[in-house]
């Protein structure tokens, strides 16, 4: 053999072991759990409770953790950012308040080490040797983004009229009327535009670990005229942070957990129609049309689009237990472009 033609067949082999190389790279996939999935229904909401929740939904997810997959784990936090307003509601008088965004904050690392310790040991009882490492997770939203100059995320508990009017004019919070309920509270939920921590995330990943990052929508911030960092009181939307997220750590897949097999047109009427598949074009045209409501499934439907729109390859929705028959095409709805 030539000297030149042994050079080629070297190129060649290096070329193949690259292209070998890439196809066994494993995929990225970035799993949202909801808040509420972690509290049933009926339940009181205690600690115990979520821990118990906790393992058991683990448990439907385990197939996911044996080294098939590069995971991050994101979650929401409606109930529990819930419990700690009303603590900071029943002790307003007796120490200075919390602000919500920090509340935020630590929701976010008491669920993270919550899920992060079942995690570990479902881990440690299934024999795989993975390690797990929740990351405190900063959202970066727009200083001017409509949304705080027109608040509508509706939060923590419902109030008489005479308690609604004592906040309002004590705590300058901004109050809506719920008719047949009551009264509550609601704050800015700004559009997430890039998470703070993705490098930091990223490098982990590289390392096998799996992450548990973005909970209850991550902590909002925005950016400085000199370039810091300042918290702002707002929620951002779980599932729209999670696609923000999933796009900046380059993921491939996105699964978001709900308490629902697929998602359905008609889903309040006597007969749903449930959607195994959906188009990006399926997806907007029925978003357009209403079928999927702000406070339930819109917010999910739009998360798959922006997902998908920035280079994802698919979003399946479902609930825990169907998790593994909806990977493989069999349960959930399963959204492409």
């Amino acid at each position: 053999m030539s000297y030149n033609k042994s050079i080629q067949a070297i190129f060649l082999s290096l070329k193949l072991i690259e292209r070998s190389m890439k196809s066994n790279k494993k995929k990225t996939l970035v799993l949202a759990l909801g808040g509420n999935a972690l509290i049933k229904p009926g339940q009181k909401g205690t600690i115990y409770e979520q821990f118990s929740n906790t393992r058991d939904i683990l448990e439907y997810l385990m197939f996911l953790f044996e080294d098939n997959f590069n995971i991050v784990i994101t979650h929401g936090n409606g109930p529990q950012v819930g419990f700690e307003l009303l603590r900071v509601e029943k002790t307003i008088d007796i120490v200075p308040e919390t602000p919500l965004g920090v509340l935020v904050a630590v929701c976010q690392g008491g669920m993270g080490y919550m899920i992060e310790q079942c995690l570990q040991n479902k881990l440690h009882s299934h024999g795989v040797h993975r390690k797990v490492a929740s990351v405190l997770t900063q959202v970066i939203v727009k200083r001017n983004d409509i949304h705080f100059s027109n608040p509508s995320k509706p939060i923590g508990r419902y109030y008489s009229k005479e308690e609604a009017n004592k906040f309002k004019n004590t705590q300058n919070w901004f109050i809506k009327e719920v008719p047949n309920k009551g009264y509550r509270r609601v704050v800015p939920s700004p559009s997430p535009i890039e998470i703070v921590e993705k490098d930091t995330i990223k490098h982990l990943l590289k390392k096998n670990i799996i992450v548990i990052a973005a909970g209850g929508g991550g902590i909002p911030i925005y950016i400085e005229s000199d370039g810091t960092y300042e918290g702002v009181d707002a929620v951002v939307d779980k599932d729209l942070a999670t696609s923000v997220l999933a796009k900046d750590i380059g993921a491939q897949i996105l699964i978001i957990l709900t308490d629902v097999n697929q998602v359905c047109l008609d889903f309040n009427s006597e007969k749903p129609i449930p959607l195994a598949k959906l188009s990006i074009k399926e997806a907007e045209r029925y978003l357009n049309q209403g079928q999927f409501p702000e406070g339930s499934m819109g917010p999910k439907i739009i998360a798959a689009i922006n997902f998908i729109k920035n280079g994802g390859e698919k979003v399946i929705i479902t609930s825990g237990k169907y998790i593994k028959e909806a990977l493989q095409g069999n349960a959930g709805t399963s959204i492409l472009n």
